[in-house]
């Protein structure tokens, strides 16, 4: 079931009431706001654990470190 089903289901022609289907969501009280570290929003940070993942099978795989 979708998002769109979800507030469908409990709230018929939402879109008379709703700019967008995520206010609508949002005021049934299907999704909520995380509060989160704003570390946690970099990219860099985010995508670490993938980036060391693929340096080690490159490693394990060819035995050294790319050239960037």
């Amino acid at each position: 079931m979708t998002l769109r089903d979800d507030v469908e289901k409990l709230l018929p022609n939402w879109e008379t009431w709703y700019p967008s289907l995520f206010d609508a969501a949002v005021d049934l009280g299907l999704i909520r706001a995380r509060t989160c570290s704003p570390s946690s929003l970099l990219l860099s940070n985010r995508h670490a654990s993938v980036q060391s993942d693929a340096l080690k099978e490159f490693r394990e795989k060819w035995g050294g470190v790319p050239s960037e």
